[in-house]
């Protein structure tokens, strides 16, 4: 029979212990606020134990071979196969084999309030927590709920699906059994990583790409880079294809996966990476007069908009701003110190240089795919530059014959950098980078883009020899021909 503890209350609730959840906790716990933290299921959430951190656990090793034998002397040291079992071993030290009590006793000792259950909005700044056992948990909130329950795998409405019982990302990263035969559908962030890591612990990988390249939302020469590097690893890449029809007769029976070319291909374990649907469709979106299920719409500060008297946030993938583990963060604290300057009384500090901008912006987000060979960008692509109104021009560099820190990374390096250059006030609206090692010059580009930070400031940032970031000088180089030339 369950039981109802009635009134407590907290200047802050939040919805999910994720790294978001933390940190938008531990921020109003830094600025005096009391706040409790509700989780269902493990502290940490999808990016400790499902998400980012096992995923790079495993691909790791298989980019480490793939360096050594790229570099002549080193790859002779390289022999035999990568050892699954250590692979498996090193990703669950690194998941803490599941237990969240490290994180747990690390909310706690922040001072928050960790509350174990389901949690449900039930009505303006009230919360109803079911715990494991039944019992209900009322709880208040003197300022604001933050939701932080992030998003779970989407899986298509095709024949077959159930009985296939395909994998999504939290099968692709706790499994300890390689498929023989694996099938990744999907080609972005997810689908091109989990091809990367599977195939590279010895699974033979098809990646299945509805569209005409892998990594649509990227330039399009990284999908091209990416595919042919992916090939020479030993995948097979087939793009402008999709998905019809599954069958599977027996659960140990192999997987049959019908396309709508017509052909069919028997693999093992097949892997769906092919969107995320938000975690909000049973925390009592309707009592707030919000639709269930769907994405929360927020505002610049992260509040929810059509809620009354601003006291609802939407926090990381929830809100559909950047899907991204690091993005979520940055809108933590953003939202902490929006919360802790209205709990005060103090408008929030939006000075260009405050600590605290009240602006979650969404225009130097930076991403990264740890595949064969890495994946980065920051900021708008072109067509996103344009389409923006942006007046724009892309500056591109062969990394590979005019970088000598590349080529002494990998013999025979190839890859590709391009910046995006507003022409109207001469600063970067965006970068992209593909090739290996590359994954480290990301945060420069991300200070370029997010400080606007003029190109003939960029001059004086002197790349140091021989290092791949020299990129950076031949970039400039050849953005400084072409205004030359044309003029």
């Amino acid at each position: 029979m369950s039981t109802s503890a009635v009134g407590e209350v907290y200047d802050v609730v939040v919805l999910g212990a994720g790294p978001v959840g933390q940190n938008v906790a531990a921020r109003v716990r830094a600025g005096g606020l009391t706040v409790a933290v509700v989780e269902r299921e493990l502290v940490g959430g999808e990016c400790s134990y499902w998400g980012c951190v096992p995923s790079k656990a495993l691909l790791r090793p298989v980019i480490a071979v793939a360096d050594a034998r790229s570099v002549d002397g080193a790859r002779e040291a390289v022999s035999g196969t990568i050892s699954a079992a250590g692979v498996f071993g090193r990703r669950d030290n690194y998941v803490t084999h599941w237990d969240d009590d490290g994180q747990a006793r690390a909310v706690k000792e922040f001072g928050a309030e960790l509350i174990r259950g389901h949690a449900r909005l039930d009505g303006p700044r009230r919360v109803v927590v079911t715990t494991s056992d039944g019992d209900s948990i009322e709880l208040s909130a003197r300022h604001a709920v933050a939701v932080c329950t992030g998003s779970t795998a989407a899986l298509p409405d095709i024949p077959g699906i159930a009985e296939a019982r395909p994998w999504t990302n939290r099968r692709a990263t706790d499994s300890s059994q390689v498929p023989a035969r694996l099938a990744v559908v999907g080609a972005g962030g997810v689908g091109v990583e989990m091809a990367t890591a599977w195939q590279g612990l010895g699974s033979s990988v098809t990646l299945l790409a509805r569209g005409a390249q892998l990594l649509p939302r990227m330039e399009s020469f990284v999908g091209e880079r990416v595919s042919r590097g992916l090939t020479e690893a030993g995948l097979t890449v087939r793009t402008g294809v999709s998905v019809k029809e599954l069958r599977r007769p027996g659960p140990q029976a192999p997987v049959t996966v019908v396309l709508d070319d017509g052909s069919e291909l028997e693999v093992d374990e097949v892997l769906f990476a092919t969107g995320r649907t938000p975690n909000t469709g049973d925390i009592g979106m309707e009592t707030v007069g919000l639709d269930p299920g769907a994405w929360l719409d927020v505002d610049d500060s992260c509040r929810v908009t059509g809620v009354e008297d601003n006291w609802l946030y939407a926090l990381g993938d929830v809100n559909r701003r950047a899907l991204l583990t690091h993005q979520g963060k940055y809108q933590a604290r953003v939202v902490g110190a929006a919360i802790t300057a209205s709990a005060a009384g103090k408008p929030l500090d939006t000075t260009p240089w405050s600590a605290h901008v009240a602006t979650a912006d969404s225009a130097a987000v930076p991403q990264v795919f740890f595949t064969e060979p890495e994946a980065a960008s920051v900021g708008l692509t072109v067509r996103q530059a344009e389409q923006a109104g942006h007046r724009v021009v892309a500056v591109d560099v062969d990394m590979g014959e005019s970088v000598p820190g590349a080529y002494l990374y990998a013999d025979g390096y190839a890859g590709q950098a391009r910046i995006v250059v507003d022409l109207d006030h001469d600063y970067l609206v965006g970068a992209t980078f593909v090739g290996p090692g590359i994954s480290e010059l990301l945060h420069s580009a991300t200070i370029a883009v997010a400080a606007r930070v003029p190109v003939d400031r960029l001059w004086h940032a002197v790349p140091c020899f021989p290092t791949i970031s020299e990129v950076w000088l031949r970039l400039l180089e050849a953005y400084r021909d072409r205004a030359s030339n044309a003029a």
